[in-house]
């Protein structure tokens, strides 16, 4: 298990991916290179009200200082010795008064804003470029490498959970099928990847209007959203009405978020704007086969070992 942190600076809000043997030091020097503070001038704070990190033994395990995963970090600049000395005579520290107003703005609900969706390639690897945008803000296309790798360790570490009956075939056969950059990834995906960020992914499924929302029961501070449409997903995001930065993570608590999730999967199942698995065109770009449906491909995919498809 490792540690999915986000870090907030007055220059905005980054993921920080460490794993479970890194140290305070592999902590400062990843926190010094996203935030381009040096790391003998770092200020970290977290909780609430914020406390400042003790950060000075580099060799001592992260778990021993406080941070759990799925924290939030408040980063600044510590002052130079002289400016620090006219901040000391001041009734009042700047460094104090940003991170309270950070750490008050993640204990706000949503400012008010419209839900969007951000649209990602149909390249086979929606799944993990949407997880990846509401993770880091980026369309980055390359994510899923690192992704399918975190599923197939976890599922082979596994063999009990994941065993044929749930996988649809052996196990070992999934963890080389599922790290192909042309497999598609879906509900088992989705539910790994909520665990290992340490976040809740709600699916907006627009076929049916139902939010399926993964990593429900393992109380994660934090929810995301991707919309689906019965083979594509897309990120969702919440656009400022007031011009701010679009937010793409979201307190578990905020409700004003998922009514607008809600409301969007109804309005596009009602006017139809999903795939509907059962009519529409698929392509086996091993033998060019055209097909219709799910039903097709999985029979073709069946008598012929094929399973790179591809929607045309």
């Amino acid at each position: 298990m490792g540690y999915t942190l986000r870090l907030k600076t007055k220059e905005g809000q980054q993921i920080l991916n460490l794993i479970e043997s890194d140290n305070v030091g592999t902590l400062k020097a990843k926190i010094a290179e996203l935030s381009q503070i040096a790391s003998n001038r770092l200020n970290v704070l977290a909780g609430y009200p914020p406390k400042t990190l003790d950060l000075s033994d580099l060799q001592k395990p992260i778990s021993q200082i406080g941070v759990t995963n799925g924290d939030t970090l408040i980063v600044n600049e510590k002052q130079p010795d002289e400016v620090k000395a006219t901040i000391a005579s001041n009734t009042v520290d700047e460094d104090s008064l940003i991170a309270r107003r950070l750490a008050d703005e993640e204990m706000e609900t949503t400012v008010d804003g419209i839900l969007l969706k951000q649209v990602v390639p149909s390249d086979n690897s929606c799944l993990f470029t949407s997880i990846g945008y509401v993770l880091n803000g980026n369309v980055d296309t390359e994510c899923h490498t690192m992704m399918r790798q975190i599923i197939a360790q976890h599922v082979a570490n596994d063999k009990e959970s994941y065993n044929e009956a749930i996988l649809g075939k052996p196990n070992q056969d999934y963890c080389t099928w599922i790290q192909k950059p042309e497999t598609w990834g879906g509900a088992i995906e989705v539910s790994i990847l909520s665990n290992f960020y340490g976040l809740e992914i709600a699916v907006v499924d627009i076929t049916n209007g139902i939010i399926n929302r993964f990593g429900e029961d393992k109380n994660f501070g934090t929810r995301v959203y991707l919309l689906f449409d019965g083979i594509h997903y897309d990120p969702l995001y919440l656009e400022s009405l007031s011009g701010g930065p679009v937010k793409t993570m979201f307190s578990i608590e905020d409700d004003t978020v998922m009514q607008q999730a809600q409301q969007l999967a109804m309005e596009a199942k009602s006017s139809r704007q999903f795939t509907d698995v059962d009519r529409f065109s698929l392509k086996c770009m091993q033998c060019d086969c055209l097909l219709v449906g799910q039903v097709e491909a999985q029979q073709h995919a069946k008598s012929t070992g094929h399973t790179n498809f591809g929607e045309v």
